[in-house]
């Protein structure tokens, strides 16, 4: 079986928005860019895995999250450093998982539904590569329900603002 080294994919979904997925492999470093394009501007997540720069041992770590509102200077914000595998990410989940606590307000928790659909966009994706055609989801399953979406405001609803950049002024 061969494997890609470089692939792109895009999702147009329903609503009218649009995913880019690009994979690179064989890099010498491993991580994600993300980005979110919005109507109050973009907001940028880098995750660089902490990796071997050179022979010497030396390791670097490059997670940052960028804030560009429109029309006004971009800053960076504080990442919190958690501990435990995939950012931090990990411990969260088991507790979501084996040990839940209360509401999850952010709905962050998939269910298998939402597992499927994700899921059914990597194999629609697969299937364009060998078809040579747009794939839509419909054309693999039929009647499979849509997850429970978190609730999203529409663009002419009032949102809270950006976060504020945060100063390292010290005040008296």
């Amino acid at each position: 079986m061969n494997s890609e080294d470089t692939l792109s994919v895009l999702v147009n979904y329903r609503n009218g928005a649009s995913l880019t997925y690009l994979l690179h492999v064989f890099m010498p470093w491993e991580g994600y860019v993300i980005a979110f394009n919005g109507s109050k501007g973009r907001l940028e997540h880098t995750m660089q895995e902490t990796v071997y720069i050179s022979g010497d041992g030396s390791v670097a770590d490059g997670t940052r999250i960028k804030i560009m509102p429109h029309f006004q200077p971009g800053y960076e914000m504080p990442v919190d450093k958690n501990g435990g595998g995939h950012g931090g990410a990990d411990p969260v989940r088991l507790q979501d998982l084996f040990n839940p606590q209360g509401v999850d307000k952010y709905q962050r928790a998939a269910d298998c539904r939402s597992g499927a659909w994700s899921i059914l966009t990597g194999i629609a994706g697969n299937h364009a590569l060998a078809q040579k055609r747009a794939i839509r989801i419909d054309e693999l399953i039929r009647d499979l329900a849509e997850p429970d979406y978190p609730p999203m405001p529409k663009p002419t609803e009032a949102m809270d603002p950006l976060p504020l950049k945060r100063s390292t002024a010290v005040r008296g």
